[in-house]
């Protein structure tokens, strides 16, 4: 086992397995429904997720933030009104404060729409990727890495509609060949010789879920209903999975969108983190789900934060959180939303 990784057995987190979750195991769904309503996070097991893919994919990251400064910054992303490509460290933020990582955020591969005055802002989003022309095996292996991925979180997402009680493609229809899926490759410079420790600060996901790839040397913190901050390290062979919040809109509070930050790494190294975010038609206006009568009494309600107003339409809650946390490509491309 590598340094900073944990076993299973160790693990504050429950881990799930979606072999069992696939093959409507009621033990399997018991524990998924305790985890999404106790902590909103899990480590997932049986995924299926060749290993040879996940050692290529963390070797072309590697690949990608060695090169320097100028192949990176041709594809930074104040390039794209769609919020592409590669942001430097210290240019994304959390809560108004700068987060001490640099990235680059791709999503489905699509032209950019013809759009008019009346049509929805958040459609502007939707575009095509910026690719390093330097590391030219990114592209085939992200694209792969968005096939599986969405395979692996859609049959999660099956076992969430179970979990609460409802049919098993309950989500299905707001998941079809429109989805605007994200998925951010990123980099935590180790901290030795600088003060703060902010990797990413505390925030919850806007969406639905993530499926998040760690490295060995951990860093991710989970906040616990009594304020408290958990360690969620990495365990081989699994993901880290925690809801967003629309699954708690959906659940009306049973699920609860949970706040989580990174720690930057107390070393020379860098820490690689791969997040991968599906999420369904932009315009999709998730309902709230009528729960079993055992399942509504234990529903919290759905927070109500006036600094973090949520929004039952998907594209609505995504560019609040983009636009926030991109300050210098919402004054260039979205004065008209952001100003």
């Amino acid at each position: 086992m590598s340094s900073g990784e944990t076993a299973a057995d160790d693990a504050a987190l429950p881990v799930i397995d979606l072999e069992a979750i696939q093959r409507e195991d009621a033990v399997e769904i018991a524990r998924l429904r305790s985890a999404l309503h106790d902590s909103g996070f899990l480590y997932l097991s049986g995924h299926g997720f060749a290993p040879e893919l996940v050692d290529r994919m963390f070797l072309v990251a590697r690949e990608f933030f060695a090169l320097p400064r100028a192949d990176r910054m041709a594809i930074e992303n104040i390039h794209s009104p769609h919020f592409r490509g590669y942001t430097m460290v210290g240019n994304e933020y959390t809560q108004g404060q700068a987060d001490q990582r640099d990235q680059l955020d791709l999503a489905n591969e699509r032209e950019a729409l013809d759009l008019s005055d009346d049509d929805p802002r958040y459609l502007r989003m939707i575009g095509p990727n910026q690719w390093p022309a330097a590391v030219p095996e990114l592209r085939p292996i992200v694209l792969e890495w968005f096939v599986e991925a969405k395979r692996v979180t859609v049959a999660l997402l099956r076992g969430v509609a179970l979990a609460l009680g409802q049919r098993a493609d309950f989500f299905d229809p707001w998941f079809d060949e429109h989805t605007h899926d994200h998925l951010k490759i990123i980099r935590y410079p180790g901290r030795a010789d600088r003060e703060g420790d902010q990797g990413v600060g505390a925030h919850k996901d806007y969406g639905w879920i993530a499926l998040l790839l760690q490295d060995a040397l951990g860093g991710l913190q989970v906040q616990t209903l009594d304020g408290e901050w958990l360690d969620a390290p990495p365990i081989p062979g699994t993901f880290v999975i925690n809801i967003g919040e629309m699954l708690e809109i959906v659940s009306g509070g049973y699920m609860r969108a949970t706040v989580h930050r990174v720690v930057s790494p107390d070393t020379t190294q860098d820490r690689i983190s791969i997040p991968f975010f599906p999420g369904p038609r932009l315009d999709a206006v998730v309902p709230v789900v009528p729960l079993p009568p055992e399942l509504a009494v234990e529903a919290r309600g759905i927070e109500q934060d006036p600094a973090n107003p949520m929004s039952r339409t998907y594209g609505e809650n995504a560019i609040k959180g983009w636009l926030r946390a991109h300050p210098r490509v919402a004054a260039r491309w979205w004065t008209d939303v952001a100003g």
